[in-house]
């Protein structure tokens, strides 16, 4: 069993949660304090801080305090082990049909150059 699986496993748990993939989807435009990011949801701070755990405890993100102001980021390369483990999920018919599309665009790209 590939050594990656433990992380695979910690993302889906932690991505389980619905205030968490908000809370990502948000750390994807850009970093964030805690009260920003928590100002949308109707939960008290320390709630809101064990989900900002879970997901730094998944490696998904980081924290970083200064002064008192806590700010939130993604982690490069948090959903890379998670990218791999789908990949190797898709069946072969699904490979074949990309190469097909890659080979039809580029046939059809040869034809439209002068």
């Amino acid at each position: 069993m590939p050594k990656y699986l433990d992380d695979v496993e910690a993302t889906l748990r932690a991505l389980a949660d619905p205030t968490r993939r908000t809370i990502v989807e948000r750390l994807a435009k850009a970093p964030g304090t805690v009260t920003e990011l928590a100002a949308p949801f109707d939960i008290s701070l320390p709630s809101f801080m064990q989900h900002l755990g879970v997901l730094e405890a998944a490696g998904i993100i980081t924290t970083q305090k200064d002064g008192r102001v806590r700010t939130a980021s993604l982690r490069p390369g948090a959903f890379d082990a998670l990218h791999l483990w789908l990949g190797e999920q898709r069946t072969p018919a699904e490979r074949q049909a990309d190469r097909l599309g890659i080979h039809l665009a580029r046939t059809t790209t040869a034809k439209e150059a002068p």
